[in-house]
């Protein structure tokens, strides 16, 4: 009786061991290495689409995005930050132009379709 009860408690502190290592942040390198394969699939994605915009995408890109900053790239608001107005953490660290460029474009194309899309749910809700 006594040994089931020692197996119990060192079988307990091997499985909150195992959950510990298994909750841990990744490792940095791999973790950047993991958003660098990420950003490269998103400028791949990008610039097919943004090679094909039609001009009634990009007219709605342009419209969203006045509503949105007053076409800043540097506009705030509490947790949303750019030209497009998206969420801090969209950004992953980037607030540059281009990747501000990029993940709006993933957001819109994602979420919408397209920009027009976008546009279109922006006009009835007030927000995209």
């Amino acid at each position: 009786m006594h040994s089931n009860k020692t197996f119990i408690s060192i079988l307990s502190v091997i499985t909150l061991f195992a959950a510990i290592l298994f909750l841990l942040p990744q490792n940095n390198v791999s973790a950047n290495a993991k958003h660098r394969q990420n950003i490269v699939h998103i400028n791949k994605h990008h610039r097919r689409h943004h090679s094909k915009m039609s001009a009634a995408n990009a007219a709605a890109k342009r419209f969203i995005a006045m509503r949105e900053s007053g076409g800043s790239y540097s506009a705030s608001n509490g947790s949303c930050y750019g030209k497009y107005q998206l969420s801090i953490a969209s950004y992953h660290g980037n607030y540059s132009a281009s990747n501000q460029e990029l993940t709006a474009n993933h957001y819109a194309n994602s979420r919408y379709g397209s920009w027009v899309g976008a546009k279109n749910f922006w006009l009835s809700h007030g927000w995209y």
